[in-house]
């Protein structure tokens, strides 16, 4: 049977609309996102668990229609946790595949060499879990994830505990590059304003893998508290050579800021030997925000295909609050320019699976939540005690805290 004239009409144009709507929709280029990210090295098992976090967002986001109706590319570069490899990274996303955002690589050393090149082209960058690489270069379209801001930040808990217990002097460790020295001289200052004197300051090569000297030598200037500044293959050395050789019956806080001792197989690999330790962290169990328990229980089994860090407590939440930034910015203005972007996360609160974040002038948190939290009755070889509050006791800040400081820390390891 024949279709009347106008009925046929109507019908081929409603077709023709969708399939040109469609044709429109397919043709649009995608929204290209790049970065460069440490698969391998150092910094790669961080890394690698990360990039679950943001593929996770990318494909959300992707979902609903991508961003001002664009699929979202994301093109991402092993930097092998070697800063000399990223300046050329970037330059390529920026000049061979033309990416429209940038996230930065993850933590401090890979992410200082490319911030003049950001600084030069005027351009937005994600920060990723950086320490004060604007501090210096101070470019104004730069917005760190991560939950500190300057020194105080981090030592600020480490050094309350220390005063509740009855300490008085410090021993302050580092490793000799761009993240620990920035938290060291931090550390250095804060400590001479809340009167502690330091008997012992040290810096150590970042290839050290033999600690067994440098914990000889703290022992032997008996400090209360030793702050160390470390990167995670050197945290796992000096964690087993403490508890080898012992730091001494004067010490009543170890820790502060140690990188890795928040990675899964790194905590279940010490097991232990972490009891007494008190560390920044940036999220533990029982920590609540809108929506993170959901995304832990997706997370965990992307990353169980994977097989990376199968917990992911530390960078991927954060990682993937990068992605809702993104998305929330580029929504709210409906542009992919560089300024209007680095305007709206100025003057706009955040809202992600981390809880809102508000960002100062410098483009850091104006409210940091940097934890430190000790450990507690860790037991050998048995990763799911780490999904459950208490192995962590939050000390501080004041809103999350769980529990009191247990010193001194031979005391606290049993």
């Amino acid at each position: 049977m024949k279709l009347p004239r106008i009925v046929a009409a109507l019908v081929c144009s409603v077709l023709m609309t969708a399939s040109g709507a469609l044709f429109a929709q397919g043709s649009k280029p995608p929204v290209k996102i790049g970065m460069s990210m440490p698969q391998t090295g150092t910094l790669g098992g961080g890394g690698q668990a990360a990039l679950v976090a943001l593929r996770m967002w990318v494909d959300d986001v992707n979902g609903k229609g991508g961003l001002l109706g664009r699929k979202v590319e994301f093109i991402v570069y092993d930097d092998q946790s070697n800063p000399a490899l990223t300046p050329g990274i970037y330059t390529k996303l920026l000049d061979v595949d033309k990416v429209d955002l940038l996230i930065a690589p993850y933590a401090t050393v890979p992410t200082a060499p490319i911030m003049p090149l950001v600084k030069q082209r005027g351009l937005l960058l994600m920060g990723n879990f950086s320490f004060q690489v604007n501090h210096t270069v101070k470019h104004d379209m730069w917005f760190n994830n991560a939950p500190w801001n300057d020194a105080s930040s981090w030592s600020d808990g480490f050094f309350k505990a220390g005063k509740q217990v009855g300490a008085k002097t410090i021993a302050i460790l580092a490793a000799d590059q761009e993240f620990a020295q920035n938290l060291a001289n931090g550390a250095r200052e804060l400590a001479g304003k809340a009167g502690l004197k330091t008997v012992y300051n040290q810096n150590y090569p970042p290839a050290t893998v033999d600690f067994s000297a440098i914990i000889r030598a703290i022992r032997a200037a008996k400090p209360d508290m030793v702050f160390v500044c470390s990167y995670p293959n050197d945290s796992v050395a000096i964690v087993r050579a403490v508890n080898e050789i012992g730091v001494g019956s004067s010490v009543k806080l170890f820790g502060g800021g140690m990188v890795g001792l928040q990675f899964t197989p790194n905590m279940v690999s010490l097991g232990s030997m972490l009891n007494g330790i008190v560390n920044y962290n940036s999220y533990v169990p029982g920590m609540k925000y809108p929506g993170i328990d959901e995304f832990f229980e997706r997370y965990r089994k992307r990353a169980g295909e994977a097989k990376v860090d199968p917990l992911g407590l530390y960078l991927p939440p954060f990682n993937y609050a990068i992605g809702q930034m993104i998305e929330q910015a580029v929504n709210g203005t409906r542009s992919l320019d560089h300024k209007t972007l680095a305007a709206y996360l100025r003057k706009n609160e955040m809202k992600t699976i981390v809880g809102s974040i508000r960002y100062g002038p410098d483009g850091e948190w104006v409210n940091p939540r940097v934890v430190q939290a000790q450990f507690r009755g860790i037991a050998d070889k048995n990763m799911d005690q780490f999904r459950q509050p208490g192995k962590q006791v939050v000390l501080y800040p004041e809103q999350y805290k769980t529990g009191e400081v247990i010193a001194p820390f031979e005391k606290a390891r049993k």
